[in-house]
């Protein structure tokens, strides 16, 4: 099993744009050929577009565009842009008078991070499809949807973490499974290998941490709006021929590598959602996929955090001196 980089596991290119003073981005996928995708949404609050195309019932079998952006709902108008720079490369399906471009969007919560006004628009989801085509710019870090990323957020966002986007990918006989993440979780991170809390809830001095589970435990009291909306997004990417059905079967798989980094994770003030996305036509078993793609979901949340630099007030992992 080799490491590989994400752009060489399928022909779906990445592009990103992102306001670094307000704090907030997106995250492009684009398949002009058209894409294979399932969904599966674990938490309660998802901000979302052109989810039921994905449904096995839908009629359509590809889509040309997946967006993850920052922004919560407001950020949905995105794809407006992602769908007008398609339609001008004529990427879509044909209906005569032009071309229709599917493309689906899930959001999560930056509001809290610096600019509440400014949110990922048509603007910048054009500006990030276009990269995506012409000059692919996929960065893990402080860059696209990871923009104003952040973990731990339970007592507020004085003692959170800052983290970002991150991406791993492996090549196994002919078979390529990658990742990318937008860590975005209300919970604490761990390393899925060890069980080694590398980014969550901080101490009031910073100093340490704090479990996020411990102060949710402290009472049994009915909260009915949490101090922030928070949302980890991540889409997977296989070589592998796979039709809706199985990939939404192979998203739900993902979430165990959700379950084993996140605690706690998929609670309804979270908006959890993968894509998975099949852009190939290589003969794979359904459960080998699965199973490897669980793990690079992982590794891309690790590298998500990893790759963070601090900012907006917020500490990343690499500045932590404990």
């Amino acid at each position: 099993m080799n490491i590989i980089p994400i752009t060489e596991v399928a022909p779906v290119f990445i592009g990103q744009a992102e306001n670094k003073e307000a704090g907030t981005g997106c995250t492009v996928f684009v398949s002009p050929e058209g894409m294979r995708a399932g969904l599966d949404v674990r938490g309660g609050g998802p901000a979302s577009r052109e989810s039921q195309v994905l449904s096995p019932l839908a009629s359509a079998q590809v889509i040309h565009g997946i967006v993850l952006a920052g922004g919560s709902a407001f950020g949905l108008g995105a794809a407006d842009g992602v769908m007008r720079y398609l339609e001008e490369k004529g990427i879509g399906f044909d209906v005569g008078v032009t071309h229709v471009p599917l493309v689906s969007q899930a959001d999560l919560f930056d509001l809290m991070v610096s600019d509440s006004k400014v949110r990922p628009d048509a603007a910048m989801g054009y500006e990030a499809a276009k990269n995506a085509l012409e000059s692919p710019n996929y960065r893990d870090g402080n860059f696209g949807a990871g923009t104003g990323c952040t973990v731990g957020k339970i007592a507020g966002m004085d003692t959170c973490m800052k983290t970002g986007i991150g991406s791993y990918a492996i090549e196994l006989n002919g078979l390529k499974v990658g990742a990318v993440v937008a860590l975005n979780a209300l919970g604490d991170v761990y390393d899925w290998k060890n069980g080694k809390k590398v980014a969550g809830l901080l101490t009031e001095d910073k100093k340490a941490f704090r479990s996020t589970a411990d102060v949710l435990n402290e009472s049994i009291k009915v909260i009915k709006n949490r101090f922030a909306d928070n949302t980890t997004l991540a889409v997977l990417i296989t070589n592998a021929k796979f039709d809706k059905a199985a990939l939404c079967k192979i998203a739900g798989m993902c979430h165990d590598g959700y379950a084993r980094s996140i605690r706690p994770v998929h609670t309804s003030f979270d908006g959890d959602s993968i894509y998975a996305v099949s852009a190939g036509e290589l003969e794979a078993d359904q459960e080998v996929v699965g199973t490897i793609a669980a793990d690079v979901i992982s590794e891309a949340i690790l590298k998500a955090v990893t790759s963070a630099e601090s900012a907006y007030g917020f500490l990343s992992a690499s500045d932590l001196d404990f």
